[in-house]
């Protein structure tokens, strides 16, 4: 059974300019502080990684739209500005922040509808939200699963493997780490509702899974019954 998917308002290349923007955006946010950014010593919390991550977030976004009959424009716009504050903003506030930044250049760049707008900026300032996902809009739902789907998987898994280097940690905890990853990542995905993102989250942590055992695998004494201390 097919799903009606509704006609985007927003070009190919004006959401280009938009990523250059958000790139742009991210880049000045870390520029514009003396220490260098917001724990810039954690690649997380570099421009680089967060734009990288909005890129992730706007893909699996728009797939789970496009799957379950949401605005796929208003998801992918959402998406990718759902971050932008991120670097210079609290984790408490970035959401509504990023609202506010979002409103400003669509308010400035193009002919967007103040309906598209609002529901775009609406959107973003949910994202955030740690309730029910069936509380929300179909599109905030969107973002929201798929903001959770990429710390699941490899992503998640490279991410904290890197965290290995800055914790003085040797490659001998790599089967532990990557077992953090696959039950954050379990837990995480108990809030997804929709069958396109779940689907997703089965076979990213089947991934991971996969990946911990050929570790453990070929290198016996990784497994948590050999040398591991912690």
């Amino acid at each position: 059974m097919g799903v009606e998917i509704k006609e985007s308002s927003v070009s190919d290349a004006e959401f280009e300019d938009m990523k250059r923007f958000v790139s742009d955006y991210l880049a000045a946010s870390v520029e514009n502080e003396d220490d260098g950014g917001r724990m810039r010593w954690y690649p997380w919390h570099s421009a680089e990684y967060r734009f990288n991550h909005i890129l992730n977030v706007v893909d699996i976004a728009t797939r789970i739209a496009e799957k379950e009959g949401a605005d796929v424009n208003v998801v992918r716009v959402a998406a990718l500005f759902h971050d932008i504050s991120k670097l210079e903003a609290e984790q408490e506030v970035h959401a509504e922040e990023g609202a506010r930044v979002a409103r400003e250049f669509l308010g400035t760049h193009g002919d967007y509808p103040e309906s598209f707008i609002d529901q775009v900026c609406q959107v973003i300032s949910d994202h955030s939200y740690q309730g029910h996902l069936t509380d929300v809009s179909l599109e905030t739902r969107c973002l929201i699963e798929a903001d959770i789907l990429d710390k699941i998987g490899a992503n998640g898994t490279a991410l904290m493997l890197l965290r290995m280097g800055y914790e003085a940690r040797t490659h001998m905890d790599a089967a532990e780490m990557v077992e953090r990853v696959f039950e954050r990542g379990r837990d995480a995905s108990k809030r997804l509702v929709t069958d396109t993102a779940q689907s997703l989250a089965h076979q990213r942590l089947k991934r991971v899974k996969w990946f911990r055992e050929w570790l453990e695998d070929e290198v016996p004494e990784m497994n948590h019954g050999g040398s591991l201390s912690r």
